[in-house]
């Protein structure tokens, strides 16, 4: 990934010459790993999501690790709440770079993964919902109605909204010409959540319920996919004491 520094001149009446320095970051080469997380309502089309996910993702050089649930059989039962604590964990250990997840509506899921540290998440319903999402908020987790509007043409309606969420370079502004605010607006929002979601993680998780946290965790394939991907070693450190 490669920083560059560049000069925007804005000319207004109110503001003579109003120069901005914004720093972009080129993602061209940026590869990202991509995890999907599905709770117990909608757990019957995880198989179906994984698939449009898969073929959209690697056809753009990402990595797609499949977090379940698999079905609604599954042992380990995960609910929206849960689905917030996993993709924090994903998240902020460095296990992953990006978070799909959702539920019935999504919303559920959407207000649990914004309940945690580093964690900024989108409602996402349709192909114009990811561009903009990703081109203006430059977010990293979406969370999809997998119950609305969920009937014929579905797997078609997911490959193009993760089409377009993959599209182009994140946080480049749509329309272009409003990409110097937005991007200052996404700083100034970053160091908001700095301060109202200024808890470290661990704390995060050590304050909850811990069957609620075990259970986040307890995914037929989370130790394989986690602990090989895993990149904080306090929160491995602190994971395998769940797991024990």
């Amino acid at each position: 990934m490669v920083n560059v520094l560049f000069q925007y001149t804005h000319l207004t009446k109110a503001d003579p010459q109003l120069i901005v320095y914004i720093e972009y970051k080129k993602r061209g080469d940026f590869i990202m790993r991509i995890a999907l997380i599905n709770e117990n309502s909608q757990a019957a089309k995880n198989e179906m999501i994984y698939a449009s996910l898969k073929k959209v993702a690697e056809s753009k050089g990402h990595t797609v690790d499949n977090y379940g649930m698999y079905s609604a059989e599954d042992a380990a039962q995960l609910t929206y709440v849960q689905n917030g604590i996993l993709a924090a964990i994903l998240l902020n250990s460095g296990a992953c770079d990006f978070v799909v997840t959702g539920c019935g509506t999504g919303e559920g899921a959407m207000l649990a993964l914004n309940s945690f540290p580093n964690v900024l998440c989108g409602h996402v319903v349709d192909p114009s919902d990811a561009y903009m999402f990703m081109q203006i908020n430059d977010g990293n987790a979406i969370a999809l109605p997998f119950a609305k509007g969920f009937g014929w043409g579905a797997e078609l309606n997911l490959t193009y909204i993760f089409e377009k969420l993959f599209e182009g370079e994140p946080g480049g502004g749509y329309p272009k010409e409003r990409v110097v605010p937005e991007q200052r607006n996404k700083k100034i929002l970053d160091e908001v959540r700095k301060v109202t979601v200024n808890q470290d993680l661990i704390s995060v998780l050590k304050n909850l319920d811990q069957d609620l946290v075990k259970g986040a965790v307890a995914g037929e394939k989370f130790k394989e996919l986690f602990f090989a991907n895993c990149k904080d070693e306090a929160i491995a450190d602190y994971v395998k004491t769940l797991l024990a």
